[in-house]
Order: structure tokens, then sequence, then C-alpha cells
């Protein structure tokens, strides 16, 4: 045996004892576009780290939300870093069931998240417990030239009178062109998100200061009674089955007039490689009904690590890595300032290559910095959250009524037989939970 093929021999016994004793991370993930493109440049990251590893696990979103609420309910140890949304992270925290975040690193510079997004993810004790991978409100994305060639004039803060008028004009259904596409897929974080932002418009609560559920009301049936007219006079064929990727998919083909749901969507549809209509989209901020309320919600997806992790010291590793400015940068290296996630940082919107990237970029930070989350509605609650309410029971109580509210727009149910069910099964939790007597 030669001295070559030794050596040889010796630093593959070496490269295979590195790989066996790297550590390897569990990541826990949504299907969207963001958290995709970081898979693609996670290599960057275990080649700077060649102790660690990375799996990802990567989950439709209402799937996402459920089996991550099982494992950390259960302590069951399946993941080492969570994709969790600005709803889990105060009340998971408050459980213990979330490490705090304490050793980003000296440039992470925590004091850049913006103000909006980093409040919802900082405990009682002041700590930080997630990490924001990209930020979001919600406006309205629109075709142009199909509102161009149905006489309109798109206003920069339109009324929800406006857009049905818009919609219904700009529907063309021998083209195959929807004029409004909007969620209908069941899920509290999918069909009820974008209706319990649009309710505030309407002004609806899901309950009054004592907790009473008010399914009941005039203005939730006047929301449900205009967004299921409206979807049959104007959205597309099987609505009740779409969320965020299926809406977004019917967009970039052109398919709707307009869209109006979260702002991350807007490099998406702008983006030419995607998006078969990326040079005619415009945006406006969602609309309002003029009782003083948009339907623009505020959401984080974010990194977090369950307690109990054995793993701890590689997650925030990876987590301050792939929510930091360095990743912003890497990115734009990459793929254009236009595709950075957006909705986190501060100096991305001062960033003046952003600004010109992204012609969505102002938009979005003022739908952000307009959502108030501890005052959603137009009469008082007393609840927090502008598309969800933050109790723990908010989970099933969301995924039940949207499931009912889906119905309804598939004609499986009329709107006051599903707002008749939606009270009683929310009168009965909250009475079960001890809300209501």
């Amino acid at each position: 045996m030669t001295l070559k093929t030794i050596l040889l021999g010796a630093c593959s016994a070496l490269a295979f004892a590195g790989m066996a004793s790297a550590e390897t991370l569990t990541i826990a993930t949504v299907n969207n576009g963001d958290m995709i493109r970081m898979q693609g440049l996670t290599s960057e990251f275990t080649s700077a780290n060649p102790d660690i590893q990375v799996e990802w696990v990567t989950l439709e979103e209402n799937v996402l939300r459920e089996r991550v609420t099982t494992d950390i309910a259960t302590k069951g140890g399946q993941y080492d870093i969570m994709t969790i949304g600005t709803y889990e992270v105060p009340i998971w925290s408050k459980q213990g069931w979330l490490l705090p975040l304490e050793n980003l690193g000296a440039d992470y510079d925590v004091d850049d998240l913006l103000p909006a997004i980093r409040s919802g993810l900082t405990g009682e004790d002041g700590k930080l417990y997630a990490a924001p991978f990209y930020g979001e409100s919600s406006f309205i994305m629109y075709r142009k030239d199909l509102m161009e060639k149905a006489g309109l004039t798109m206003p920069d803060a339109p009324t929800w009178e406006f857009v049905a008028d818009a919609a219904r004009k700009m529907t063309d259904r021998a083209n195959d062109i929807n004029g409004i596409c909007l969620r209908g897929k069941a899920g509290w974080g999918e069909n009820m998100a974008f209706l319990t932002a649009t309710s505030n418009a309407f002004g609806a609560r899901w309950f009054d200061e004592n907790w009473k559920p008010q399914f009941d009301q005039p203005e939730w049936k006047n929301t449900l009674d205009f967004y299921v007219t409206l979807m049959n006079d104007a959205g597309p064929q099987g609505a009740s089955s779409n969320g965020f990727n299926e809406n977004l998919a019917l967009f970039q083909q052109g398919k709707c007039g307009m869209w109006i749901d979260a702002t991350v969507a807007a490099s998406f549809v702008t983006n030419p490689t995607d998006s078969t209509v990326a040079d005619k989209v415009g945006f406006a901020l969602a609309p309002d009904t003029g009782l003083g309320k948009r339907g623009n919600w505020l959401w984080a997806w974010n990194l977090a690590i369950p307690a109990g992790s054995q793993k701890a010291e590689s997650a925030e590793k990876f987590i301050s890595w792939a929510t930091s400015k360095a990743y912003a940068e890497l990115v734009a290296s990459k793929e254009g300032w236009a595709n950075v996630p957006p909705g986190t940082r501060t100096s991305l919107y001062e960033n003046p290559e952003y600004q010109k990237a992204a012609p969505f970029a102002k938009m979005t930070i003022d739908s952000i910095n307009a959502a108030d989350p501890k005052a959603p509605t137009v009469k008082p609650v007393p609840y927090v959250g502008v598309q969800f309410v933050a109790i723990p029971e908010f989970q099933s109580l969301g995924t039940s009524v949207g499931q009912l509210f889906s119905a309804a727009l598939a004609g499986q149910m009329s709107v006051d037989d599903a707002l008749a069910q939606a009270q009683s099964l929310t009168e009965r939790e909250m009475t079960r939970g001890g809300y209501i007597k």
C-alpha cells in the first residue's frame, strides 16, 4: 500500500468521522416561496458550520400548524427549530414552551427589527422568543391593464364597494379571468385570517367586551354575505379550496384581476421568472367601508426553539444566520433585492437599492405600520390580534368556524346557517373555557 493511498484513506476516514459527529438540526417549515428559497441557500450555512447539518420538514400551512402544535404540547421533540407565527409566540412563551433567543450574536442587531413585528415576539419578561424570517401585512395586488380596460382607476386607499364593482367589471369568464381571488380554504390561518381582517373593516368582532361571541350580529352577516356574493360573481371556481399558494398560482398565471392577500406575495407576482403578468401589477391598501378600519392584518413567520431542545446552541446559530442582515444580502446577491424576505428590518426599508428594486416596498411598510393588534376593531374588544384572537382556544375555534364559512362559500350551507353554527360552537367552547358563564 502506497503512502498516497494511506493518506487518502486517512482523509476519507476523518471526513466520515466529521460527518458522523455533525449535529443534525430538524427544521419544520411552511411550503411558502421564501422558505423554499432558504432551503436552497442552506449549503451556505453548513459550509461555514461543518459541524451542523440541516434536515428540512416542509409542510402545507394547515398541516405545519397541526404538527408543531401537537409536538410542542406533548414534548415530542421531533423538531429542533419550528416555523411558527405571531399568534403562537406569545402564548407558547408564556406557557414555557419556547427558549428565549439570547445569543444571536453581536452583529445581529435586534434593535433593527421593526417595532411592530418585534413586539409580537417579545415575552412578558422582555426577551425575544422567536426571530422573524419575514413579516407581512395584507394589501391589494391588481392587474393595471385589466383595471384600465374596465375604465377604472384604482385609488391608493379604496373602499370595499369600489373593489367589488371593479371585480365584477374585470371578470371575463370566456378568457378564464376572475375579477378577484380571495382565500376560501378552511383554516384559522387561511380563510379566517382573511375573513377576520375583513370583518374588522365591516365593524364586526369575534367577541364583545364580555367575551360573548358576535356571529349573531348584523356586522358578521354583512361581512359573510358580501364575501360569498362577491366570490360567486367574480371569483374562481372551486374557491373554497384555495389558500395563499393556490391564489398565488392563479394570479401568476394571469387568472385574477385582483388578489387581496399577504404583502409578502408582491415579490412573487412581480418576478418575471414566475409570473406571466409581472410588468402589469399595481398595489393598493386593503379596503375599508368608511368605518375607520381597513382589512389589513399583521403577521410574521418566525423561527423558534422548543424548550427542552438538546441542540439549542446550534439551533440559535442557524436562526441568527437565517434572519440576519447578512442573509438578506446573500439573497440579494443571488436573486436581486426585490426577492429579499420582507417586513422584518428597518434597515431594509431605508436601503435605496431595495426601494429601487421593490415598487411595493412603501405600500408594504405602510400596511405593516397601520395594523394595530391592540385596537383591531371598530367596537372595543377584550382581545389582542388583527386576523386572529390571541387566546389558546382560537386555533381550534378559528379552524372550526373556517370550515363552516368555507362550506357556505361552496354552497353546501347558507350564510345564515354557517353563522348560526359558528355562534353556537363558539359559545359552547368559550363557556367550557370559563370565559363566559
